[in-house]
C-alpha cells in the first residue's frame, strides 16, 4: 500500500484546523463580546450568533454533500476553505453585532462544507484496514484547531481585543489554498463517475489504492439510494447520532469559558478549561479511533456517547481542581472524540459514488444539534441558573446518545463491496 494516502490525509487534516479554530474562537471571545461596551450585547444575543454559524454549517453540509458529487471534491474542499477563511478577515472588521452575526454565518457556510468532503476523501485514499484510525488522525486537526484557537485567544485577547483573533482566520486562503490546489488530488470516484476512467485509474494507481468501478455501475448507485435500504438506516442512525454529539460539542465549547467565570473563576482560568477540553479531544480522535479498528466502530461510539455522560456528571458537582481538570479531559474525548468516530464509522457504511453526498447529509443533519446547542447555552447563562445545571442539561443527549448508536446493525448491514478490499489494477 503506497504510503502517498498520508498526503491526502494531511491536506484534510489542515482545513479541518480551520473548523476547530472557528469554534474554539468564538467561545473563547463570547466574554469579550459580552464586555465590548459599543455593541452592548448579552447573553441571548451571543447566543444566537453562535447558533447562526452553525446554521450556515448546516446549509453548507448540505449543499456541499451534493454540489461535491457534482463538481467534484477537491473543487468543494478548496472552495469552502477560502470561503471561510474571507469571511473571518470580515469579522475581525465589522462594525456591530448584526453585520458580526452575517459574517459568522457566512463562515459557517464555508466550514459547513469543510468535514464531509475531508472524510470522503480520507476514507477513499486511506488503507482498508486503518479507515477508522486514517480518519481519526485527521480530525485530529480539529482538537488542533481547538487548541490553537484557545491558546492564542489565551495569549492575545485580553491585550489585543477579539477583532485580532478573527483576522488570524485569512491566514488559511493566503497558505493552505495555494497547497492544496497545487497537491491535493481529485477523487478517483468522482472521477469514474464523470465517465474519466483514465483520470481516475492514474491516480487509483498512484496511490495505490483499488481502481472504482465502472460508469455504468457507479451510476446504478444514484442519490436516490440513499433512501433506500441497505443505505437508509445507517443514514437516520448516524444523522441522529450526530445531531446528539453535537449539541454536547457546540452547547460545551461556547458556553464553558462564561460558564466558569461566573462560577468565580477569572477569564485567563476559564480559557485555560477550554484548552483543556481542547487537548481531550485530540486524545479521543486518536484513542476511539484506534479502539473502532480492534474493537468496532458501533462499540466504541457507545463507550464515547458514556464517557460524555460521566465527565458531565462529574464537572457538574464542582469538583476539586485537579478533578475539574480530569473532567474536561474527558468532556473533550467525549464530546468531540465521539463525533470524530461518528464521522468515520459511518462513511465506511455508504457506497463510495454517494459518499459525499450521504456524509453531507448526515452532517446536516447533525448540525441541527449545532444550531440549538448555543441557543440552550445562552438560556441558562442569561437565566442566572446554578452552575450544575449548564451541565445537567446535556446529560440527556449524551445519555440518549447511547441508544441510538445500538440501533446501527453494522455487521449485517455493511454492503460486501463498500468495504471488502479489492485488488489495485497494475499496469
Amino acid at each position: 500500500m503506497s504510503k502517498q494516502w498520508l498526503l491526502v490525509a494531511g491536506l484534510c487534516f489542515a482545513t479541518v484546523v480551520c473548523d476547530g479554530y472557528d469554534l474554539a474562537v468564538y467561545g473563547a471571545t463570547v466574554p469579550s463580546l459580552l464586555d465590548y461596551k459599543p455593541w452592548g450585547m448579552d447573553a441571548a444575543t451571543a447566543g444566537a450568533i453562535g447558533s447562526g454559524a452553525v446554521a450556515g454549517m448546516l446549509i453548507g453540509a448540505l449543499l456541499a454533500g451534493v454540489v461535491t458529487d457534482l463538481i467534484g471534491r477537491r473543487r468543494m474542499l478548496l472552495f469552502s476553505a477560502s470561503l471561510f477563511s474571507v469571511c473571518m478577515g470580515l469579522c475581525a472588521i465589522a462594525p456591530g453585532p448584526a453585520v458580526f452575526g452575517v459574517c459568522r454565518a457566512l463562515c459557517g457556510l464555508g466550514l459547513g462544507g469543510v468535514m464531509p468532503i475531508a472524510v470522503a476523501l480520507t476514507i477513499e485514499f486511506a488503507p482498508h484496514t486503518r479507515r477508522n484510525f486514517a480518519v481519526a488522525v485527521m480530525n485530529t486537526g480539529y482538537g488542533v484547531g481547538m487548541i490553537l484557537g484557545a491558546v492564542v485567544s489565551i495569549a492575545l485577547v485580553q491585550s489585543a481585543g477579539f477583532r485580532v483573533i478573527y483576522a488570524i482566520g485569512v491566514i488559511p486562503l493566503v497558505v493552505l489554498a495555494p497547497v492544496a490546489w497545487r497537491w491535493l488530488p481529485e477523487s478517483p470516484a468522482y472521477l469514474a463517475a464523470k465517465g474519466r476512467t483514465e483520470e481516475a485509474g492514474a491516480i487509483a494507481r498512484r496511490f495505490g489504492i483499488p481502481v472504482p468501478q465502472a460508469p455504468e455501475a457507479a451510476r446504478r448507485a444514484r442519490l436516490s439510494a440513499l433512501l433506500r435500504r441497505p443505505q437508509l438506516r445507517p443514514l437516520v442512525v448516524f444523522a441522529m447520532a450526530g445531531l446528539l454529539a453535537q449539541i454536547l460539542a457546540y452547547g460545551l465549547n461556547t458556553w464553558l469559558p462564561e460558564i466558569m467565570r461566573h462560577a468565580g473563576y477569572p477569564l485567563g482560568s476559564a480559557l485555560a478549561m477550554l484548552l483543556t477540553m481542547s487537548a481531550g479531544a485530540v486524545v479521543g480522535d486518536l484513542v476511539l479511533g484506534r479502539l473502532a479498528d480492534r474493537f468496532g466502530g458501533q462499540r466504541v461510539l457507545v463507550v464515547g456517547f458514556g464517557i460524555a455522560v460521566l465527565s458531565l456528571l462529574l464537572l457538574s458537582v464542582d469538583p476539586p481542581v485537579w478533578l475539574l481538570y480530569a473532567g474536561l479531559v474527558l468532556a473533550g474525548i467525549g464530546t468531540q472524540g465521539t463525533i470524530s468516530l461518528l464521522n468515520s464509522h459511518s462513511a465506511t457504511r455508504f457506497d463510495p459514488s454517494v459518499r459525499g453526498s450521504a456524509l453531507g447529509a448526515m452532517m446536516g443533519v447533525a448540525k441541527v444539534g449545532g444550531v440549538v446547542a448555543p441557543l440552550i447555552g445562552g438560556w441558562i447563562v442569561g437565566a442566572g441558573l446554578d452552575m450544575a445545571w449548564s451541565f445537567y442539561v446535556f446529560v440527556l443527549p449524551a445519555a440518549v446518545g447511547v441508544v441510538v448508536v445500538m440501533l446501527d446493525r453494522a455487521r449485517q448491514r455493511v454492503p460486501a463491496r463498500v468495504l471488502a478490499p479489492q485488488p489495485v489494477e497494475k499496469n
